[in-house]
C-alpha cells in the first residue's frame, strides 16, 4: 500500500470517529414544543345567549389537566442505584509425552538422536469485573398535554433550560400520566410516568471539561484490538 493510500484511510478513520462525536443539544426542539389546545367548534345554535359551550368554563372542575394544551408539573423524584459483581477463572494444562520405539529390540534413531517427543501446553484466564452505580434526581419541571389517549391517559412532554454565566442546563421529561395519579395542586411524581423519558444534561465549557475526548474514547472502545 502507497504512503498517500495509507495517509488517506488514516485521515477517513479519523474523520469518522469524529463524526461520532456527540452534537450538543439545542433549545427550542419542536418535539418538546408546547402545543396549542384544539379550538372546540361551536355547536350551540345562535340564540343571543351570552353562553359557549366552546368555551364554557366547569365551575366544579378541579382544575386537573384532561385537554389537549393544558399544562401540568411533574416532580422529578427518581433515585436509582445498581451493584454488580463477576469473577470468572479458568486453567487448563495439556501433557503428551512419546516414548522411544523399538524395532527387533533396537531403539529407533535418526542421525543417531533418539526418535522420542514430549508436547505440553498451559492456559489460564482470570478475570473480574465490579459495576457500581446510583444516580439521583430531583426538581420540579411544567409540561404541557400534546394528546389525550382514547383510554383517557396523557401524553405529556417538556423541557426546561436554564442559561448559566459558563453554558446551559437542560431537563427534558416526556411520557405517559393516568389522570388518577394527578394530585390536586395538578402535580404528577415522575415515577408515575410510564414510558419515561427524562434527560438532564448540559452544554458549555463546563460540560465539555467533563467529556473524554474522542480519541481517548477510541483507545477504551471496543474497535481498539489491545
Amino acid at each position: 500500500m502507497s504512503t498517500k493510500l495509507k495517509i488517506a484511510v488514516l485521515f477517513a478513520a479519523v474523520l469518522g470517529m469524529v463524526g461520532c462525536v456527540n452534537t450538543p443539544p439545542k433549545p427550542d426542539n419542536p418535539y418538546y414544543a408546547p402545543v396549542e389546545a384544539t379550538p372546540q367548534p361551536n355547536l350551540q345554535p345562535v340564540t343571543g345567549s351570552i353562553y359557549n359551550s366552546a368555551t364554557a368554563m366547569d365551575l366544579y372542575g378541579d382544575g386537573r389537566a384532561h385537554r389537549v394544551g393544558d399544562i401540568i408539573t411533574v416532580a422529578l423524584q427518581e433515585n436509582t442505584q445498581s451493584t454488580k459483581s463477576s469473577s470468572t477463572q479458568i486453567d487448563k494444562s495439556n501433557s503428551n509425552e512419546v516414548g522411544m520405539g523399538t524395532v527387533f529390540g533396537q531403539d529407533l534413531s535418526a542421525f543417531g538422536n533418539p526418535l522420542s517427543a514430549s508436547l505440553g501446553s498451559e492456559s489460564a484466564f482470570d478475570g473480574q469485573g465490579d459495576s457500581d452505580m446510583s444516580n439521583s434526581l430531583s426538581g420540579n419541571i411544567t409540561v404541557t398535554v400534546h394528546k389525550v389517549l382514547p383510554n383517557g391517559n396523557l401524553l405529556v412532554r417538556g423541557e426546561k433550560w436554564l442559561t448559566l454565566n459558563q453554558g446551559d442546563e437542560y431537563i427534558r421529561v416526556s411520557g405517559l400520566v393516568r389522570p388518577q395519579d394527578i394530585d390536586e395542586a395538578n402535580t404528577v411524581a415522575s415515577t408515575k410516568l410510564a414510558d419515561a423519558r427524562i434527560a438532564y444534561s448540559g452544554t458549555g465549557s463546563v460540560q465539555d471539561a467533563n467529556v473524554m475526548g474522542w480519541l481517548s474514547r477510541f483507545f477504551i472502545g471496543p474497535l481498539w484490538p489491545f
